[in-house]
């Protein structure tokens, strides 16, 4: 299109954001205390600003406009006039650029300087003063999308919650140094689509990938100063755009071609989200979007002194949803990735931040209410991080039905009974047949606890068994920042050794914490790479870390190999077995016609435990008898669901154990299927009459099928 446009129409207050109606653009923007709003229109290169447009309509405190002579590919920003008060919580500020809340697409990245802040930076009133320098050339640009797409046949996969196997995996991280990606595709939406990369998923039994934040995000300008970057994310600053630096061709429609192409493979996408903050920081931070746009609609200020923000998530500001604007920006921005993008769900961020009404966290909030009722949301997967930073912030269990949560007492405790600790039995049994004690209360099943070893924040697996510490020093924060309560354990030396009897034992200790979690029921989350053996040297928080330290290692030595093929093979009987993934908890109580019980929990010696045994504080070895024959259960058609059945058995003790297998009511044997106190985790061909001994090995783990003698 030529610049200047000469035509400027009232346009229309919906839908908010620029919109291309195939003859022109009709750009509309909510600001409830502005004064005067200015559209700024750039060249191809986002270089020069060529013309600025006064939005002279108003309705329902949206300004908007129609240019009939605008096209997709148009730059645009805004300048937004208005009171300068940040003692009642305006910082409206017309000399810098704004990225426009509702952008589809937002291209090149913030070149810091003291202009992006809406005061004067060092001068002795801080946010109190004000700053008149132009920032625009230092800004990314908003851009004209054209949504058309060619989705053809695609269709959701629809996994059931109860078969679902999520990996959580980072864009760019996950692809950088895979070989078999073109180099040109590697750290890109592309580079997840390309056939290596799938074969990879399909080839290890995943279902559901979900995707650390894609919203277009900011690197911190002290991240920039010291030679960083922010890897992970979490700092968004665009909820409708893809961040572009994960693009190989710079167009939206990259992200929509990966999200098609998984899809046809049968593998949902559900994207990590973060509605709770944005990256502008708290009172001292830049004004980049939502802070000059109306600082005062958007965020939530402290109600006696509104020049400061209510920070629930630690990132300086939390975003206000009582404002209904606010609350209607989060949901039309979901909607937007399930109905345009066809995404299949959301894990979201700190989701307490977004349940909270006046202070505490209401489960029956608005949030909730409108996502329970909404017609394209409530099909889709809702997964919460259940806790913020704030006071009554911790709310494992207490999300409404139909969401999943992650289950950080499933990691905790996992943890903890393979390091050795004691008098964990109780608690190692709740997490491992679902935690009915946080869901069952309110109806919900099994599959809404998300159970979890490891996740992006935090050590590896491979660093969980060979670390006792955090090494954080590549993060430039004197190893102050991270967990240091990591429940790890380094098995006898701090980091990687020539040690074969160490190493082993790390071996033996991931194909414990793995076979356990995919035993597990629930929905079992692996973090990319844990199935190859990645480390990140000990780093337990590297979300700086856009480098070797992060991405996933595809150079695998022979034992990596074989950790791959262990992981492969339990998540294929989980998949193989219904007994593994149940939709309903255990009732504890044999079905009509059946003398066994759904589950049973065996003491070494073959017997059950009595309720005086589960609070002894030495017992860290446990049977449990899985019966698939009872677990009254019936698939979609109504078609009772059975299984063999199973015996699990854990000795997280460091000596040896003979354990006693169960005498069942009718003859029957037990098959070995899987030890882990072997390399492979392949069981010897083995098979025990009801009453042998099996020689549970120390610190290892050992499933057994029953088979029926004839």
């Amino acid at each position: 299109m030529n610049l200047p446009v000469t035509a400027v129409w009232p346009g229309a207050p919906t839908p908010r954001g620029a919109t291309w109606d195939g003859e022109g653009v009709n750009f509309a923007l909510f600001s409830e205390h502005a004064e005067r709003v200015e559209l700024c229109l750039f060249d191809p290169t986002g270089k020069k600003e060529v013309q600025r447009i006064e939005l002279r309509e108003q309705t329902n405190l949206v300004w908007h406009c129609y240019l009939p002579e605008a096209r997709p590919g148009l730059l645009y920003g805004y300048r937004v006039y208005g009171p300068y008060e940040p003692a009642r919580g305006h910082r409206f500020n017309g000399n810098k650029l704004l990225i426009e809340p509702y952008a589809k697409d937002i291209v090149g990245e913030v070149r810091w300087s003291d202009a992006h802040f809406g005061y004067k930076i060092g001068h002795r009133n801080e946010d109190l003063s004000f700053d008149r320098r132009d920032n625009a050339a230092g800004m990314p640009k908003c851009r004209v999308i054209d949504r058309a797409f060619t989705w053809g046949n695609d269709k959701a996969p629809n996994i059931p919650w109860a078969d679902m196997v999520i990996y959580e995996t980072h864009v760019r991280g996950f692809t950088m140094k895979h070989p078999e990606v073109p180099p040109a595709l590697r750290g890109t939406y592309a580079g997840m689509a390309t056939a290596p990369v799938i074969d990879h998923f399909k080839r290890l039994g995943v279902t559901s990938v979900e995707l650390m934040p894609v919203h277009a995000f900011l690197n911190d300008r002290h991240l920039i100063d010291r030679g960083l970057t922010n890897y992970w994310g979490y700092n968004s600053i665009g909820f409708f755009a893809p961040d572009a630096r994960f693009s190989s061709t710079g167009v939206v429609s990259e992200f929509k071609t990966m999200v098609k192409t998984l899809h046809s493979h049968g593998i949902e996408v559900i994207l990590d989200v973060v509605y709770n903050h944005t990256a502008e920081g708290n009172h001292l931070g830049p004004m980049l979007s939502f802070r000059g746009v109306d600082n005062a609609a958007y965020y939530r200020l402290v109600a006696d002194n509104p020049r400061y923000y209510m920070d629930y998530t630690g990132c300086g500001n939390t975003l206000d949803l009582q404002q209904p604007r606010m609350l209607q920006l989060i949901m039309d921005s979901l909607r937007y990735w399930v109905l345009e993008m066809h995404v299949d769900g959301f894990r979201f961020d700190l989701a307490s931040a977004l349940a909270r009404e006046l202070h505490a966290v209401d489960k029956l909030g608005a949030f909730f209410d409108i996502l329970l009722q909404d017609p394209v949301l409530s099909q889709v997967k809702l997964i919460a991080e259940p806790w913020d930073l704030g006071e009554g912030g911790y709310q494992v269990g207490n999300f409404p039905a139909g969401w999943g949560e992650w289950n950080d007492h499933y990691r905790d405790t996992m943890r903890a009974h393979w390091k050795g600790d004691s008098g964990l039995i109780g608690d190692f049994a709740s997490r491992l047949t679902g935690s009915s004690d946080f869901y069952q209360h309110s109806g919900r099943k099994p599959w809404a606890s998300v159970n979890f070893v490891t996740a992006h924040d935090g050590f590896t697996l491979h660093d969980l068994v060979s670390y006792n510490d955090k090494h954080n020093a590549a993060n430039g924060e004197d190893n102050r920042d991270g967990n240091d309560n990591n429940r790890s354990w380094n098995c006898g030396a701090e980091g990687p050794t020539d040690d074969a009897e160490i190493n082993e034992l790390r071996a033996r200790q991931k194909r414990n914490l793995l076979a356990t979690l995919f035993f597990s029921q629930g929905v079992p989350m692996l973090l990319a790479g844990d199935e190859m053996g990645r480390s990140q040297g000990g780093n337990n928080n590297a979300y700086c870390q856009d480098n070797e330290i992060s991405w996933v290692n595809w150079d695998l030595s022979p034992a990596d190999r074989d950790f791959l093929a262990f992981v492969q093979r339990v998540i294929a009987l989980r998949r193989e077995h219904p007994v593994f993934r149940r939709r309903n908890f255990f009732h504890g109580s044999a079905p009509e016609g059946s003398l066994l019980k759904d589950i049973h929990w065996l003491k070494p010696d073959g017997s059950e435990m009595n309720d005086e045994e589960w609070s002894h504080s030495y017992a860290q070895c446990l049977g449990v008898y899985l019966s698939g024959e009872a677990m009254q259960e019936r698939d979609r058609r109504g078609r009772p669901v059975h299984d063999d059945n199973f015996v699990l058995l854990f000795n997280s003790y460091h000596e040896n154990l003979d354990f006693r297998l169960p005498v069942l009511p009718e003859t029957c044997e037990w098959l070995s299927v899987l030890d882990t106190h072997i390399a492979n985790g392949l069981a010897p061909d083995g098979v025990f009459q009801g009453g042998d001994i099996y020689p549970l090995e120390s610190r290892s783990l050992a499933l057994l099928q029953q088979r029926k003698k004839l």
